[in-house]
């Protein structure tokens, strides 16, 4: 079975990345923290980055499915 994602990059994530999304496809199921470490190389993931799974907030330790769209926000400041 193979699972197709999108994946999206916010902000400072997509700048450190060089891109705004990917397409990708895997052969296996994957937690949030998975498709972060597929879809960028194993690059360290920045402290406090936050993670939504079809637009609501998600632990990194979350499934994804067939179909869904995973994105990843850093960390928001104030000031």
């Amino acid at each position: 079975m193979t699972v197709s994602i999108k994946v999206r990059y916010f902000a400072s994530l997509k700048e450190l990345l060089g891109r705004s999304e990917d397409m990708l496809e895997f052969e296996q199921v994957l937690s949030v923290a998975d498709v972060w470490r597929q879809a960028t190389e194993a690059k360290v993931m920045p402290d406090n980055t936050l993670a939504a799974l079809n637009m609501e907030y998600v632990d990194l330790a979350c499934i994804v499915a067939d179909g869904d769209e995973v994105a990843f926000f850093p960390p928001v400041t104030g000031g």
